[in-house]
């Protein structure tokens, strides 16, 4: 089995090959709507799916603050629990971020020259060339940032990747052939029961996370753990009892979760 993320510039051909390899090794292709019906089916609402995106959030949601607090637990939860059944292609998201420290899954990168990245866009898409430039600008600043917003890692360390593409010169058969054979080699290990629990658990995590935030209660002072069988525990301040006595009720009602067990401390901060 083999877990793979591939992380790509637009117009690098990486859907492309991401699709090549998917079916070359008969796995399943998470890409955005794949992940959203993927979100949908593990609990997640549909208004929280409207801007899964990697834009960074504009001044507005930085404002508000629990809303990219909520955006960004609800896009990790999807992440985690696709990666939990240890195979699959998974595209983008900084999903290479979130799994960097599993060793079942290999990253992919894949890049072409700005050059490179023009022609395809406009033979693929129908662009003119000030389209096509307005569009890699746009996508690269917008993931960019969002990566490095979310994670405050840059998109390109070469070291967030087991193996990185500049299909220049390699065609989109040659490149997927590349990842299939490193993904089919030995060095890769299949995901471990430990490594596919922690990626249970944090999936359920980001969920019990999110559904606290839906409910206009900040997560600053608190402290979420969440162990097998279903069991949560939450921990920490609150400066209302009212959410003190609210975080349980609204912790079981997130999917999975079979028992609460909290230790808030109201607190006045003032």
């Amino acid at each position: 089995m083999a877990l793979i993320t591939i992380s790509k510039n637009v117009g690098s051909g990486g859907t492309k090959i991401a699709e090549l390899v998917a079916a070359g090794l008969g796995l399943e292709l998470y890409d955005d709507n794949r992940l959203q019906s993927e979100a949908l089916q593990s609990g997640v609402r549909a208004d929280d799916l409207r801007h899964l995106d990697e834009k960074i959030p504009n001044l507005f949601d930085r404002i508000l603050g629990a809303n990219t607090e909520l955006y960004l637990d609800v896009m990790e939860s999807v992440v985690y629990d696709v990666s939990k059944r240890g195979k699959g292609v998974i595209m983008g998201h900084c999903s290479q971020m979130l799994l960097r420290d599993f060793n079942c899954a290999l990253h992919v990168r894949v890049n072409a020259p700005y050059e490179k990245r023009i022609e395809n866009l406009t033979r693929e898409r129908g662009l003119n060339r000030a389209q096509a430039e307005k569009l890699i600008e746009k996508s690269d600043r917008q993931v960019n940032g969002f990566c490095k917003y979310a994670f405050n890692m840059n998109l390109e360390d070469p070291f967030l990747y087991d193996l990185i593409l500049n299909t220049e010169k390699l065609s989109d058969e040659t490149a997927a052939k590349h990842i299939m054979e490193l993904a089919a080699s030995n060095e890769i290990d299949a995901c471990s029961i430990s490594a596919v629990k922690s990626m249970e658990k944090l999936a359920q995590k980001k969920k019990v996370e999110a559904e606290i935030l839906r409910n206009d209660i900040s997560l600053y002072m608190l402290d979420v753990d969440v162990q097998e069988n279903g069991r949560v525990s939450i921990s920490g301040l609150s400066t209302s009892r009212l959410d003190a006595e609210r975080i349980p009720e609204i912790v079981r009602s997130v999917p999975g979760v079979e028992d609460v067990k909290s230790s808030i401390v109201v607190a006045n901060l003032m």
